[in-house]
Parts: structure tokens; C-alpha cells; sequence
């Protein structure tokens, strides 16, 4: 009899005060609360983590010696629980090796599909290199020539290097001892009864004459028996020639008979650019190399050749180059005065690649290399000098035998440069033979299966060559989504956090498809979410709180979601129902004269869009996944005003101009960046408030008594931490197979100190115990020290009152990571003329917590700065005082601002996807406008 429930009893992990609960199984039930509540430690500290630990259970001997130190979840008894698979809203990929395609087994399919029914196209004369066998080229000479033709079979002579006469005789004994007495050169026929009737000098154009014939319907057989004769003497070569000169040749090699360029035949690992075999030799698989940076020369191709567009020729010692170039432009009629970019395709080649006596960019550094001796010119070659596209393989990776491998004309490299929209369309579409179809029916399946997989989850804009280390968290977790649902799993535990983060809402409905279908298969689904739709779309809610930390933990709620609004005790359903909101304001800032204004950007997708951001006020920029919102801020706002101030190294996205920089005297980009990449980075200190607490210890009668500084308390340099986890409190196990395992540090047990330096107390309390306290408790504790108690109440005010102090940076998610940057710019009391730039700061937050980080916006704007908010959260975008939307579409299908204006403006733009659902949200609303009268 199965089990109709997954049953948890007494658990305690975290702030859990002691919970029971029932997941039903093959259902989906989310979970839900404010931040801090207790949603992570019961989905992930206590249902996932004893799944996982009951997996490792059943593995190998040398897996489970570590399982006596793995810590059990705090729990009294879990029921009829699942194997647990994690779907995190982390990107942890840095391989620069992995991408899009390779992630989700894509890439492993489409190996195998060109490996079998791949055609190879020779890059030296452009026909189709195949290999034949005596059936094959019997069938194509009887296609080719007309009936009544006269034709010969023949071989070439083997070693036509002959020296001497003695060589050329002992080839001729050889040839009449195996019974071949013709030779055929020019179009004559020798005939050999002795070596002496040959009377050339080599063999150079002789071949051997197999068969004479004459097509008709009835030669085939006679025709596979001599090209196997010939075949198996010529090396595997075979020639037909007919008697007027036509040639087909033939090779049982896999060679172009018509170049004799070789190939490899095709095979899987060919296609791997993580084998020597397959990998480009050049770039060893990666895709790039150091070389001559294009980006660097020319920086900015919105300015003319006239205003400097090539960098280098604007250096004193390269003042000759650039008067070549003025002189060839004026000859060849090229514009000094038009823009680098809108100079024609031939124009910017023939500058870059040189003609007639002009030598090129190109072979102006190549002039350079011959003079590296000398050091200044060693020092400027350097400046120049990037990570840029292989030239051998123009970024595709894989040696030139792949990549002549074709299937409907696309090579391997080019088909993952597709994006999956049209990667779907492209197989979709795909004609193959009978023979092909048949061979390539599951691969195309597994293929096709796994892009609309990828379509389905929102990712439609990617293209599948994409590095997975420049994926954002949500990308990653909806990829991971997307290849699990392409293994068809069954009976399994899928535990997820916020599967909608980054997704547009139109975009929601299909993840609820995709999420159901995981369910409908067999699988239980546990989600840790906020967004209303994916609510809606439960069979099973929990509601944990009421507040977080100390104040949460607790079930307020358990049930369908139409009891739920029903329910008292939840402050989810309090909002759900109306009752607490978040207000639409009752005025919006008026857009001033102080705004940026940036026209012509036309970086990735972004179709030379002209766009005006009013500053002192709070502007979102919004659209579908892939429309361009994190390139028009990311690349060219933020990059283009740090590179006007004097502080960007980096890559700045394609533009014309950027102006209203004189408006602002910094910009501040807020991501979900974590805060620190070791255990030993925390809250505290990036606040700076943990070298107070250090001073208070230090100070301290007892560390006076055994001589200890502030230093003694810090667990980032030798002194008073434990040596043995160098302060992490913890250390990892290298577990080979499986990911590595963190562990409790035997020697301090998460202490982080030597036990001398815990025996010194302030208040009763050693430094561990501080560091312990969450932000809540410690205001209390520090109330008498100002220093530290105005630095904390700023993380409670943003939400994050049910941290620990100690709380290491590696456990916060990407929005508690935000929100802890945004309290750091707070507590700093900086902000006029100041622009904060926000990418996606609601993540991971419940209703409650974003009315509280309006109000931390509202204080950035009163003291003065302007906010840049990339949001799809409509709570947050129906509050902005402007709004910017991007689209229509993602990819290719993006790159326009669809709408400017209030969010009432944008809500009635019929071209607009957030509009349609603004429009929703803010008629739902009890805010003081309305629809019908604007």
C-alpha cells in the first residue's frame, strides 16, 4: 500500500519550533511566509537534507564514512520521504567549458546526431566527402553515365616516386606477377607483355587498367567486381574514366577524391571540445585566445575615423599610421567624417584587413610583433591585448575535420549559436533522407524534447552556445528545471526555490505547465515561493510564521489555497485578501529637468534605442526575459557614466551618446552578487559594525589580562581563531563522485576561537555567543552602544531583522545579499545626487517585506538619489514613478522600448506585456486611480 502523504514530526531545525506537518505525495505544495520565517530550513535544512542523507546511505563504503559526521536535520521522524532533488536559484558553474547545451544534454544528443547522419563538405573545393565501397560506387557511376558510354576502371600506380629505371622495372614485375598487364596514360592504353614495352620515365599520370566496359542495364555486377579489385590494389582508390575524358573517382578512405584533403570519419568524440580529438588545436576547445583585442583598437565604434575611433592610431608613436589611413580613405572614397560602425561591411574590412598598398589594422600590429624587442613597444602591443575570438575557429570550438560536418548546411558550431526559439525551428524543420530519418528519429526527439523544455520554462532567448557561468540565478535553476524534466524522473522529491525569479509574469503560466507536468509524471513537488499565480496553481499550502527568526517558525497555516483565504492566522492571506496591501502612492514625482538621456545604444539585442531616465525620483525598467533590460543598464548606463567618471576598466555596451552625467556624482550598482565568496564574510562585517564588537571585547578586564588586542577577535587573521578551520567554523570533505561536503570543525565545533579567547564574556556573553545573536536580539544587547545599534536597526528596517550576526555570507540568498548592500548604502547616509541602480530586489521576498523595502527606497530618494530598479515584481512597478518598458519580445524579438511613462500610462499600451498585467494589478488594487479615466 503506498503512502498518501510524506509525514513530518517535531521539526526543529533553525527557528522550526518543533513543527508537524504532511506533504501530499504527487502533489504540489508550496510553501510560503515573510524572509527569515522558516521556509528554507524546513524545505532544504530538514525535507531535502534527510532525503539526500537517507541517498548517501545506500552508496559505497568510502561515501558513508563521512556520514557519522554529517549532521542529522533536527527532526523527530520523517515519513515515507522520496529521493530529494535540490533545484537552487544559484548559479554555482564557473567551468568555461560548460554552456547552455551541455547543461541540459543537448549537446551530448546533437554529437551523436552529426557523428551519424552528418554530411562532410570539404573546405578546400566545397563537394561532399564520403566513403565508398564497390556498391556504392558501382550505383553512382550508373547514375552518371548514359547508356552506351565507354568507360575504364582503373588505379593509380603505386609508388610513382620512381629514381631510376631499375625502380620503374621492379614496379612493372610486380604489376604483370599479380596479373594486371594495361596501363592507361593520356588516354592510350600500354599493353605489357615485359617491363620493356613500358617506355616512360615514371609513373606520374599512369594508372592501372582494371576493366573495360560499356554502360549498359546488365554491367552492374561485372562493375562491383572490378571496382573491388580495384579498390583492394589501389590503396582504396578507385577510378571511373570514360573515353572522352569525364573522371569519377571513388575512395573506400574518408578522403576528398578530388583534393585528397583527409578527414576523420565522424564519430561523437570528434564533436567534443573537451577531448584533444575533437578540440580546435588552437584554442584548445575554449573558444578564445589572447591575441589582438578588436574591442580595445576600437572602443567605441559610434565616433569616426576623424574623432579618434581607433585608439591606438591617436598615440604619438602611431601618428604615421593614421596619416596611411587618411590617404587611403581619400583614395578609396571612405568617409572620415560617418561613424566606424555605419561605414559599409567592405569599408570596415578593407580598414581592418588592408588593400592595395594600405597594410590594415591588422597588419599594423603584425609590423609591430617584428619590433617586440623593444620595450616600448612591448608595453603598447600590451595594451591591446585581450581574450578574443579564436581565429582558427572563430569561437566554435572544435577542429576543422568537425566543423566541416554538416546537416542541412549548418555545422555544429553554428547550430548551437542558434537560440533555442530558433534551434526549435531549425529541427522543427530538418529534412533528412529516409536512411537519416530513420537512424536520427530518438536523437532528434531527445532534442526536440529538451528545447521546448527550455521554451517552456521562459528560456526562449538564450542561445544554446552560452556560457553557464554568465547565466543569472534564475536562469540556472529554470535550466536545471528544464533537463529534469527531460529525464523523465519518477517517484521523486523535487524541492525548488523560487522558480519564478526573473520571469515576467506573462512568462509564470508557463512554468505552472511545466511544474504540474513534473507533478502529473509522478513526483512530488515542493516549491518555496511568493508569487501569487504559482500559489494559486498549489494543491497544498504551508504558511510559516507569523514574523521571522525568533517570531517565526510556527504553521499558521496548512491547506488548499481557497481555505487559505480564509484563514486568520496568515499574513500572506492578509494580503491576498486585501486587507494589508501595498499601496499605490496618491502622487508621483513630476519628472524634472535632471535626467539621463542615452541614444543610439545598439549593444546585444538593443536595436539603436534612444531612451530618456529621469533622475531624484524611482524609475523600473521592465520587460519579458532576454528584452534587454540587464544590457541597457548594466552595460551601458552603469559601465558608460563609470567610464565618464574615470572608474571602468570593463567592457561599456555600443552607443552614441550618454548625457546628464553632470546630474550625478555616483552610481551605485546594488546586484545579487553575494557579499563575500568564504564562511568567514558576514553581515557584521561587511557592515563594518564587527570592528566595534572586537574593540568592546578587547577592552574588556579579562582579554587586558591575558594580553589580547582586537585581533585576538577576529577570525580572519592568526591570533585568536582556530587554526585548524582558519575561522571558518567548518571544513570541507572532497567527496570525489558527489559534491563536497562541509563539515562541523571537530577542534573549535563551529566556534570559529581558541578557547581562550571564548573565555572572555561582555554581558555574560563570549564572542561566539555575539556573533549568534540575530539582529533583533543584538539591537537589544547593543542598545548602549550607538555605533552598532544604528548599523543594525538599518538591516532590520530592510527586512533582515532574523540574521545572525555571524551568518556567513556563503548561506544568504542573492536578495538577501541586495538587501544587505542597500542597508550598507543606508547606514553610510550618502545619497544626493547619488544613482542606485537595483537588479531585481524583490527576489526572494514575501509581501510584507516588500512594503519594507519601499519605505529603504523612499529613503534613498528623500536624501536625495535616484533609483534604477530592473523588476518584473508588479507591487514594486505600480509604485514607480516611472517606468520604462522593453520588448515586445525576448532575444532577437526585443531590443525596443515598447513604453515610457507612469505606470498607468504604461497599463494601457496594448503593445506592452507588463501593461496587460498592470493593468490587472492596479484596477485589484484599492489605490486612488482609475483605469476608465486616464
Amino acid at each position: 500500500m503506498s503512502l498518501e502523504n510524506i509525514e513530518v514530526r517535531g521539526a526543529r531545525t533553525h527557528n522550526l519550533k518543533n513543527i508537524s506537518f504532511n506533504l501530499p505525495v504527487n502533489q504540489m505544495t508550496v510553501v510560503t511566509g515573510v524572509s527569515g520565517s522558516g521556509k528554507s530550513s524546513l524545505a532544504f535544512d530538514t525535507i531535502y537534507a534527510e532525503g539526500q542523507r537517507r541517498y548517501v546511505e545506500s552508496l559505497s563504503a568510502y561515501a558513508r564514512q563521512f556520514l557519522e559526521r554529517m549532521d542529522k536535520p533536527d527532526v523527530d521522524e520523517i515519513i515515507g520521504i522520496a529521493p530529494a532533488i535540490a533545484i537552487r536559484q544559484r548559479n554555482q558553474t564557473r567551468n568555461p567549458r560548460s554552456t547552455v547545451a551541455t547543461q541540459t544534454e543537448i549537446y551530448d544528443y546533437l554529437r551523436l546526431l552529426f557523428a551519424r547522419v552528418g554530411t562532410v563538405i570539404c573546405h578546400v573545393c566545397g563537394r561532399e566527402v564520403k566513403k565508398d565501397s564497390p556498391e556504392s560506387a558501382a550505383n553512382e557511376t550508373l547514375e552518371n553515365l548514359t547508356e552506351g558510354t565507354r568507360f575504364y576502371v582503373l588505379f593509380p600506380v603505386k609508388n610513382q616516386e620512381t629514381k631510376d629505371r631499375i625502380q620503374v622495372e621492379a614496379v612493372l614485375i610486380e604489376l604483370l606477377q599479380e596479373g594486371f598487364s594495361r596501363l592507361f596514360h593520356d588516354g592510350e592504353i600500354i599493353e605489357l607483355s615485359t617491363p620493356d614495352d613500358f617506355k616512360l620515365e615514371n609513373f606520374e599520370n599512369v594508372f592501372v587498367l582494371v576493366d573495360r566496359l560499356m554502360m549498359r542495364g546488365d554491367i552492374k555486377q561485372r562493375l562491383v567486381d572490378s571496382l573491388e579489385v580495384t579498390f583492394q590494389n589501389g590503396d582504396g582508390n578507385a577510378i571511373v574514366e570514360t573515353v572522352d575524358g569525364q573522371k569519377l573517382k571513388f575512395s573506400n578512405k574518408f578522403i576528398c577524391e578530388y583534393d585528397g584533403t583527409p578527414y576523420e570519419e565522424p564519430e561523437p568524440r570528434l564533436f567534443s571540445f573537451n577531448s584533444p580529438f575533437g578540440a580546435c588545436p588552437v584554442c584548445q576547445g575554449f573558444g578564445n585566445t589572447t591575441g589582438l583585442d578588436l574591442d580595445l583598437v576600437i572602443p567605441n565604434p559610434m565616433l569616426t575615423l576623424a574623432d579618434g575611433a581607433i585608439v591606438p592610431f591617436t598615440k604619438p608613436q602611431a601618428e604615421w599610421a593614421l596619416d596611411e589611413l587618411k590617404k587611403f580613405c581619400r583614395a578609396e572614397n571612405i568617409s572620415l567624417e560617418t561613424p566606424f560602425i555605419e561605414l559599409s561591411d567592405e569599408q570596415r574590412k578593407a580598414i581592418m584587413e588592408g588593400k592595395g598598398r594600405w597594410r590594415g589594422i591588422k597588419g599594423f600590429f603584425k609590423f609591430l610583433e617584428t619590433k617586440k624587442y623593444k620595450l616600448h613597444v612591448r608595453v603598447f602591443l600590451a595594451k591591446y591585448r585581450g581574450y578574443t575570438k579564436c581565429p582558427e575557429c572563430n569561437g566554435g570550438r572544435l577542429r576543422q575535420e568537425a566543423r566541416d560536418v554538416k546537416i542541412a548546411g549548418k555545422s555544429l558550431p553554428e547550430t548551437v549559436a542558434f537560440s533555442i526559439k530558433d534551434a526549435a525551428v531549425f529541427f522543427e524543420n530538418l529534412k533528412l533522407a529516409p536512411e537519416q530519418t530513420t537512424i536520427a528519429e530518438r536523437l532528434l526527439h531527445e532534442v526536440q524534447s529538451r528545447l521546448k523544455f527550455m521554451l517552456d520554462v521562459g528560456l526562449d532567448y538564450l542561445t544554446l552556445d552560452r556560457l553557464a557561468a554568465t547565466l543569472s540565478g534564475g536562469e540556472a535553476q529554470r535550466i536545471q528545471l528544464a533537463t529534469n524534466l527531460g529525464s523523465s524522473l519518477v517517484g521523486a522529491l523535487y524541492v525548488l526555490d523560487e522558480p519564478s525569479i526573473g520571469l515576467h509574469p506573462r512568462d509564470n503560466t508557463r512554468l505552472i505547465r511545466i511544474l504540474h507536468n513534473l507533478r502529473d509524471i509522478g513526483n512530488t513537488i515542493l516549491v518555496v515561493e511568493h508569487d501569487e499565480q504559482i500559489m494559486t496553481a498549489a494543491d497544498h499550502l504551508l504558511d510559516i510564521g507569523v514574523h521571522a527568526g525568533e517570531l517565526g517558525g510556527n504553521i499558521t497555516f496548512e491547506g488548499d489555497f481557497a481555505s487559505l483565504l480564509q484563514s486568520r492566522n496568515s499574513l500572506t492571506a492578509k494580503y491576498l485578501r486585501g486587507e494589508a496591501e501595498i499601496k499605490v502612492p496618491r502622487t508621483r514625482r513630476e519628472v524634472s529637468g535632471k535626467k539621463l538621456k542615452i541614444t543610439g545604444a545598439r549593444e546585444h539585442n538593443l536595436k539603436n534605442v534612444d531612451v530618456e531616465i529621469p533622475l531624484e525620483m524611482m524609475t523600473c525598467v521592465t520587460g519579458v526575459s532576454g528584452s534587454g533590460k540587464s544590457t541597457l543598464i548594466h552595460d551601458i548606463v552603469y559601465a558608460g557614466l563609470k567610464k565618464q567618471n574615470g572608474d571602468w576598466q570593463g567592457h561599456v555596451g555600443l552607443f552614441k551618446s550618454l548625457s546628464g552625467g553632470e546630474f550625478i556624482d555616483d552610481v551605485i550598482l546594488t546586484d545579487q552578487s553575494p557579499i563575500g565568496r568564504t564562511p568567514r564574510s558576514n553581515p557584521v562585517t561587511y557592515l563594518k559594525a564587527y570592528d566595534v564588537i572586537r574593540e568592546i571585547f578587547a577592552g574588556t578586564n579579562a582579554a587586558h589580562a591575558k594580553g589580547f588586542d582586537a585581533s585576538h577577535f577576529s577570525f580572519n587573521v592568526p591570533g585568536g581563531r582556530c587554526e585548524v578551520c582558519q575561522g571558518d567554523g567548518t571544513v570541507t570533505v572532497e567527496m570525489q563522485f558527489l559534491a563536497d561536503v562541509e563539515l562541523l570543525c571537530e577542534e573549535c565545533k563551529g566556534t570559529r576561537f581558541k578557547p581562550s579567547v571564548l573565555d572572555v564574556r561582555y554581558k555574560g556573553k563570549n564572542i561566539h555567543d555575539v556573533l549568534n545573536l540575530t539582529v533583533r536580539e543584538a539591537l537589544t544587547f547593543f542598545k548602549e552602544t550607538p555605533r552598532i545599534a544604528n548599523k543594525l536597526k538599518v538591516l532590520d528596517e530592510v527586512g533582515l531583522g532574523y540574521l545572525r550576526l555571524g551568518q556567513s555570507a556563503t548561506t544568504l540568498s542573492g536578495g538577501e545579499a541586495q538587501r544587505v548592500k542597500l542597508a550598507a548604502h543606508l547606514t553610510k547616509k550618502t545619497g544626493a545626487k547619488t544613482l542606485f541602480i537595483f537588479d531585481e530586489p524583490t527576489t526572494g521576498l514575501h509581501f510584507d517585506d516588500i512594503n519594507k523595502l519601499l519605505t529603504a527606497f523612499r529613503a534613498l530618494i528623500d536624501a536625495g538619489g535616484s533609483l534604477l530598479i530592473i523588476e518584473h515584481n508588479l507591487d514594486v512597478i505600480k509604485t514607480a514613478d516611472y517606468v520604462i518598458d522593453l520588448g515586445p519580445e525576448g532575444g532577437t524579438g526585443g531590443g525596443e522600448i515598447v513604453a515610457t511613462g507612469t505606470p498607468e500610462e504604461i497599463a494601457v499600451n496594448e503593445r506592452s506585456h507588463t501593461g496587460k498585467f498592470l493593468r490587472k494589478y492596479l484596477a485589484q488594487t484599492n489605490g486612488h486611480y482609475d483605469l476608465k479615466n486616464i
